[in-house]
């Protein structure tokens, strides 16, 4: 039955009926942040038809509970991992983020300023395959509040400030402005997602988060808060069943890995 269930939505989605798969249990779509791309570089059609097919790739959330491993596709997004890593441009890196404190969102937004306008290659996808600590970042704030995550944070973050843009930025911002939206004061996961960037979720990390909230209470199941952490991923997230297995996947595809320290 699971297989015939997973042949029905392939074929869903080979036909272009992702509203159908949108309105099955655990489903749902990208949200605004890659639906409109509008700061993706001009001339790159290639990133720009990416972050469409993306915005339009079913995402598995909706869970009330998720087990220790991921085995099957049911359980995480397959369709949207197929078409990140069938992206042919020739341009394509990918971040290890696993620690918090290091300094992933201004590496990603620096090589994406030198590829896109230093080397002339509009097209350039950045990858941020995320786990450890630094999956803190692709929870939206409410998870911090309900777990006390700022405590996983090793108490230097009190908040989920990764996120959200530095108020009043605009892709129409002179490149040279230091706290403009491609300066060093706007290190944003939203800017590098509208930038056509992807972040990649890991259900490992989101699972040993979960453990980690359930002994630091002494109640509650951890596949129950494994599953309400991942229904509330930020919007435009690509979830994988393990960044670190996933990394092989991204390098056989062309991707250059590049490590975030």
């Amino acid at each position: 039955m699971l297989e015939q269930s997973l042949d029905r939505r392939r074929a869903f989605a080979v036909l272009g009926g992702t509203a159908a798969l949108a309105a099955l249990p655990g489903i749902s779509l990208a949200q605004d942040a890659m639906r409109r791309p509008d700061a993706v570089a001009s001339g790159a059609g290639a990133l720009a038809d990416l972050a469409r097919r993306l915005a339009a790739a079913p995402r598995r959330r909706g869970f009330d509970k998720v087990p220790f491993m991921i085995d099957h596709a049911d359980h995480w997004d397959h369709e949207a991992s197929e078409i990140l890593l069938s992206f042919r441009g020739d341009k394509k890196q990918m971040w290890e983020a696993s620690d918090i404190s290091s300094a992933w969102l201004n590496l990603m937004r620096e090589s994406l300023n030198g590829q896109v306008f230093a080397h002339r290659h509009p097209d350039f996808l950045a990858v941020a395959a995320v786990h450890g600590t630094a999956h803190l970042t692709l929870f939206d704030q409410s998870m911090w509040d309900r777990y006390g995550l700022a405590a996983n944070a090793g108490g230097k973050f009190a908040a989920n400030t990764f996120v959200a843009e530095r108020e009043g930025v605009a892709p129409t911002d002179d490149r040279q402005k230091i706290d403009g939206f491609y300066g060093v004061g706007n290190n944003s996961i939203r800017t590098l997602q509208r930038r056509g960037a992807v972040m990649i979720a890991c259900h490992d990390s989101i699972h040993a988060i979960a453990r980690g909230v359930v002994a630091k209470s002494g109640a509650g199941d951890p596949d129950m808060v494994a599953a309400d952490l991942t229904n509330n991923l930020i919007e435009g997230v690509v979830l994988v069943p393990s960044v670190v297995a996933y990394i092989v996947e991204l390098q056989n595809a062309g991707f250059t890995y590049a490590k975030a320290a």
